[in-house]
């Protein structure tokens, strides 16, 4: 009998390993950087909704960035950003 309870828990510990804990952190990881995006794009929308200055540098370097500021904001009901910024930008160069 006592021989038979060596052999079953000889058993159980080699027991190969399943892909359950690597899955779990691939998973977390994942979801790590899902969140970091989201609190990334929140942060460019931020800055860029509170400085015409920002929105003009990304104007020259990112223009489809900020192409998708500017259709958001006209798609949720809020015109003329995209005027005014042109405006200023013109009068700036003058």
């Amino acid at each position: 009998m006592l021989y038979s309870n060596r052999n079953t828990s000889e058993h159980l510990q080699m027991a190969p390993k399943t892909m359950e804990p690597l899955a779990r952190r691939i998973f977390k990881g994942v979801l790590v950087l899902e969140v970091a995006g989201v609190v990334a794009a929140y942060g460019l929308f931020h800055k860029m909704k509170s400085s015409r200055d920002f929105r003009g540098s990304m104007n020259k370097h990112f223009p489809s960035v900020l192409e998708v500021f500017y259709k958001s904001n006209e798609w949720s009901g809020i015109y003329g950003i995209r005027e005014a910024d042109q405006e200023a930008w013109a009068t700036k160069q003058e």
